[in-house]
């Protein structure tokens, strides 16, 4: 038999089974001790393959074998074919084994490093899933016994990442790595999801109680400083679990769920347990990301206009552009929860270019629908996180000058977040749009931190009273002395004031008597397109009266 791995011919009648004869690999195999006389004794795997294959009544079968060797698992490809038997009570078979144990090593060593993280040993995203089947599947649960997720999330992990290079990143994973596992109970496994995420699955006999012990202990553990090089860093985290069900619970879903609670940790700052619905919610936000993305590219978003009236003439000074989408798939997307998903992914630079373009174009088209520039201008939100990662002054340098229309006739619109978070920046983009003969205006103020030194030194032209002093202030006396401390104010720093949320002719002629510059609200206008606005402007033309 000159085959270039071990074959035997075996012969089988009965129960019994004996080799016949076998090649030199299979002779030298035998005394290797890599196949055993055993392997063929009636009782043992190959036996029992063998009488299944006859009962088949097929002409020939592959298969592989597992057996603990001296030095670990051994792993054989068998194959047997029939022969031809001149005796009928006899089976003749010719049988081959490939010794594949070398193959299936590497195969595992793959294996693990597919599902390890190469930076922390500990298992990926995928070895996580396989890990927790394997307990759930294996594992002994008591009665009424459920598993959680807590999901950790580094929260300044990048900021490390871009002062301190990428090795001083890695050396703080592997020693945040470290610790996480201190936090561990026997049967729990910690995983490295993510390049700042970690997860821990943990078996929970006493339901959320226990989940909340673990975080107690990686509150703790996270709490020294990490030293690296020469340098203590405090690193923060971001805590979200999430429990199942019954252990019949798809445990991606639960991973999701503890996804989903870290993710409103990050923004409460809390331990956030999930609760229903807030995967549905981050699904929901989802949707209206990568359906935000797509009405960006293919012009899905339109501008409203509500109107900016002087209330001590009645003339429309203005209008306040404001994003609206109306999405063939969602519906109707309020401005609230689409900027929200626009800041949180990144999509607000776009749309906030998208914005200031289209504002200064509205101004361009009705200029020439007029036959001159109107006395109008507009009104553009700017987003604190839009300053911190867009160019902001280029953009309205940008806009002004592909339409073609004056920078006076432009105003953006800041909160004070966007000043507090880095006043130098502020300043320095400020200035530049004041370059460009722009007007800037602080919305919502007093709602926020009040920095009355900012007001003083940059160059701020409007207050915005936010609509929740202004709507009530007939009813709430606190608000009206709200209102009248902040038009004090304004009038001692040479500012102007516009209110808003004006929603009866009550409030207008009130805010007219203190002296208020300029309103918006229901009462007015409510957002109208830009077509309806130019109507509306060119209908209150030189109207004016309240």
């Amino acid at each position: 038999m000159a085959l270039p791995q071990a074959a035997a011919i075996v012969a089988y009648r009965g129960a019994g089974l004996s080799v016949i004869a076998g090649n030199a690999r299979f002779n030298q195999a035998m005394e290797q001790g890599r196949v055993s006389p055993a392997d063929i004794l009636p009782n043992s795997v190959w036996a029992e393959r063998i009488r299944d294959f006859i009962d088949s009544g097929k002409d020939n079968v592959i298969f592989e074998t597992r057996r603990d060797g001296k030095l670990g698992p051994e792993y054989h490809m068998c194959t047997i074919g029939r022969l031809h038997s001149d005796d009928p009570a006899q089976h003749l078979l010719l049988f081959t084994a490939t010794d594949r144990t070398n193959e299936r090593a590497i195969e595992k060593n793959l294996r693990r490093e597919l599902l390890a993280d190469g930076l922390t040993a500990l298992p990926n995203r995928t070895g996580f899933g396989e890990e927790i089947d394997d307990r759930l599947k294996n594992g002994v649960w008591p009665d009424m016994a459920q598993f959680g997720i807590i999901a950790i999330d580094l929260s300044r992990f990048s900021r490390v990442n871009e002062s301190l290079g990428p090795m001083a990143g890695d050396e703080l994973l592997i020693t945040v790595a470290k610790r996480l596992k201190s936090c561990l109970r026997q049967g729990d496994v910690l995983a490295r999801i993510g390049g700042n995420d970690f997860a821990i699955f943990a078996r929970l006999n006493n339901g959320l109680s226990d989940a909340l012990h673990i975080v107690q202990r990686i509150q703790e553990a996270m709490g020294s400083p990490i030293r690296l090089s020469d340098l203590q860093i405090r690193v923060d985290c971001a805590i979200g679990c999430a429990l199942s069900l019954d252990l019949e619970e798809d445990p991606d879903d639960v991973v999701r769920k503890a996804q989903a609670a870290v993710k409103i940790a990050k923004r409460t700052g809390k331990v956030e347990i999930y609760r229903n619905g807030v995967l549905k919610e981050a699904q929901r936000r989802f949707s209206i990301e990568s359906r935000l993305r797509d009405a960006l590219s293919q012009g899905g978003l339109s501008l409203a206009y509500q109107p900016l009236i002087h209330l001590q003439t009645g003339e429309i000074t203005g209008f306040e552009a404001l994003a609206r989408w109306n999405d063939p798939e969602l519906g109707n997307v309020p401005p609230t929860e689409f900027i929200a998903v626009a800041e949180e992914s990144g999509l607000i630079t776009s749309l906030g270019r998208w914005a200031a373009y289209e504002a200064a174009q509205a101004l361009s088209r009705w200029d020439a629908k007029y036959g001159q520039p109107l006395p109008v201008g507009v009104n553009v939100n700017v987003s604190a996180i839009q300053i911190a990662r867009d160019d902001v002054e280029s953009m309205f340098e940008e806009a002004v000058r592909y339409a073609g229309i004056d920078g006076r006739r432009m105003t953006a619109e800041l909160t004070e977040s966007a000043i507090v978070a880095d006043p130098d920046k502020a300043r320095k983009w400020l200035v530049a749009l004041k370059d460009l003969n722009m007007s800037i205006a602080m919305d919502d103020f007093g709602t926020g931190f009040s920095n009355l030194a900012s007001l003083h030194s940059l160059p701020i032209d409007i207050l915005k009273i936010d609509r929740s002093f202004v709507s009530s202030m007939l009813e709430d006396h606190d608000k009206m002395v709200i209102v009248r401390t902040i038009l004090s104010l304004a009038e001692s720093l040479n500012l102007k004031v516009t209110a808003e949320g004006i929603e009866t002719q009550a409030l207008a002629l009130q805010l007219q008597n203190m002296g208020c510059w300029q309103g918006q609200g229901y009462y007015f206008a409510r957002p109208m397109n830009e077509t309806d606005a130019f109507d509306y402007w060119r209908a209150r033309w030189n109207f004016e009266t309240i």
